[in-house]
C-alpha cells in the first residue's frame, strides 16, 4: 500500500449517548433503557445516576486535540434529560476538553418529551441544533412502529422549535415501514417540507434481529413494502426534497445550503471523535472502541477506569473505512490520498459499476451517482470490501 494513513488525528468532536426512552420502538436495536411514560430526568433516579456516571467517564478521559467543535447528544431520547442534567454534562465536557466558539451542539429530541420551558432551557444551555424524531406523519404508521407520540404531538413539537428559534432544525423520517404506501410516503415528505426544517434525514427501515420487527416480519414479505416500492420511495424523496431546495449531500441526508450536520460529517470523513455513555463508540488515536451496551457493565467499566483496551485499526482497514464512509457523501472521496497504484486497483474493481452509471470520477473524486449509485451503494461497497 503506497498510502500511509494517519490514524492519530486531532479530536474535536464528541458523541454523548443518552439511552433512556419512554418505550422501545419496534424497529430499534440501539442501547436503550425504557423508563415509561411518566418519568424523565427531573423525577428519575435511574437517569440521575446515569448522568453521574457519564460525567465521571468524561472527567477521567484523556484529552486529545483541540476544544470541541461539535457535540452530539444521541439516544435513546436526550430530551428526557432535565435542563440541569444537560448543563452538567456540557459543563463537564467544557472543563475537560474545552468548547470552541461557534461549536455545533446537536440534540435528538422526540415529540411529547419536552415543553417550551425545556426547549428554551436546552437552547440557553448551548444547544443550537435539534433533530426531531418524527418518523411518519401518519397515526397508523406511528402505532405500527411502536412510537410513543401522536401526529398532533409532532405539530406541537415543530411549533415549539420555531417559537424558541433554534438555528438548526433537522427532521427524521423512516421509509419502508409496514403498511406504508407511496401516497402516505409522499404525504409525509410534503408535511416535512412544510415544517421548514433546515435539514431532513431519510432512513430506510432495516429489520434487525432481536427487535420486535425482527420477530414479526421478514424482509421482502408483506406487510412490508416491496423492494420496488422502497426504491420508488427513495427516488420520490430525492425528487421532492431537491425540488424544495434541499441538497442531497449524503445517502440519507438533505440540507438547505449551508446547513449540513457538521458532526455527522466527522464520521463520514473518517475523522476521530470521543464517545461517551452506554454503548457509545469512539475513534481516538486510531482505535475504534464501543462501550458496554448494558447499564451494569457500563458502570463497572467506568468504575474500573474507563480503559480503552483494543488495537489500533490497521492501515488496510482505515483505507476501507475511508472509502466506505466517504462514498456516502455526494462529493465522494478524494482519490489523491490513496496513491496511483491503489486508485488503479479500486477503479478496476468498480469497472462494471462505472458502466452501469452507478459510480463516476469527477476531477480527483470518486463518487456514487444520485440517485442510482446511492440506491445501489450496498452492492458497490460490498464489492470493494470483498476485493480490497
Amino acid at each position: 500500500m503506497s498510502q500511509n494513513f494517519d490514524v492519530s488525528g486531532i479530536v474535536s468532536s464528541a458523541y454523548v449517548h443518552i439511552p433512556f426512552c419512554r418505550r422501545r420502538c419496534f424497529y430499534c436495536d440501539f442501547a436503550v433503557s425504557v423508563v415509561g411514560d411518566r418519568l424523565r430526568g427531573e423525577t428519575s433516579g435511574t437517569i440521575s445516576q446515569y448522568v453521574e456516571v457519564l460525567c465521571q467517564e468524561i472527567a477521567i478521559t484523556p484529552a486529545f486535540g483541540q476544544p470541541l467543535k461539535t457535540i452530539f447528544f444521541g439516544g435513546g431520547t436526550p430530551s428526557l434529560l432535565s435542563i440541569n442534567q444537560l448543563q452538567r454534562v456540557l459543563t463537564q465536557l467544557e472543563q475537560r476538553f474545552g468548547i470552541a466558539s461557534g461549536v455545533e451542539i446537536s440534540m435528538e429530541i422526540d415529540p411529547a418529551t419536552f415543553d417550551l420551558e425545556h426547549l428554551a432551557g436546552y437552547r440557553s444551555a448551548g444547544v443550537n441544533r435539534v433533530s426531531l424524531g418524527v418518523q411518519a406523519f401518519s397515526q397508523e404508521l406511528l402505532q405500527v412502529a411502536g412510537r410513543s407520540h401522536s401526529v398532533d404531538d409532532i405539530f406541537a413539537a415543530i411549533d415549539l422549535i420555531h417559537q424558541v428559534e433554534i438555528p438548526e432544525f433537522s427532521l427524521d423520517l423512516i421509509s419502508g415501514l409496514p403498511h406504508q404506501s407511496l401516497d402516505r410516503w409522499q404525504d409525509s415528505l410534503n408535511k416535512a417540507v412544510a415544517a421548514s426544517p433546515t435539514h431532513i434525514s431519510i432512513y430506510d427501515l432495516t429489520i434487525e434481529p432481536g427487535t420486535a420487527f425482527g420477530r414479526y416480519y421478514k424482509p421482502g414479505e408483506g406487510p412490508l413494502p416491496t423492494d420496488e416500492s422502497t426504491v420508488k420511495m427513495y427516488e420520490m424523496a430525492q425528487q421532492v426534497l431537491t425540488d424544495a431546495g434541499y441538497e442531497h449531500y449524503e445517502i440519507s441526508n438533505y440540507a438547505q445550503p449551508g446547513h449540513q450536520c457538521r458532526h455527522n460529517r466527522v464520521y463520514w470523513e473518517n475523522r476521530p471523535y470521543y464517545g461517551f455513555g452506554m454503548g457509545a463508540a469512539s475513534y481516538i488515536e486510531g482505535k475504534r472502541f464501543t462501550r458496554p451496551r448494558k447499564t451494569k457493565e457500563y458502570y463497572q467499566w467506568v468504575q474500573a477506569g474507563a480503559v480503552i483496551d483494543c488495537e489500533v485499526t490497521p492501515p488496510k482497514e482505515v483505507l476501507l473505512e475511508t472509502l466506505m464512509l466517504g462514498l456516502r457523501l455526494a462529493e465522494g472521496v478524494n482519490l489523491a490520498v490513496f496513491g496511483q497504484q491503489k486508485v488503479e486497483e479500486i477503479c478496476r474493481y468498480l469497472r462494471s459499476y462505472f458502466d452501469k452509471g452507478w459510480v463516476e470520477i469527477v476531477g480527483e473524486r470518486l463518487r456514487l451517482t444520485d440517485p442510482q449509485g446511492f440506491l445501489f451503494s450496498n452492492v458497490v461497497l460490498a464489492e470493494l470490501f470483498e476485493k480490497l
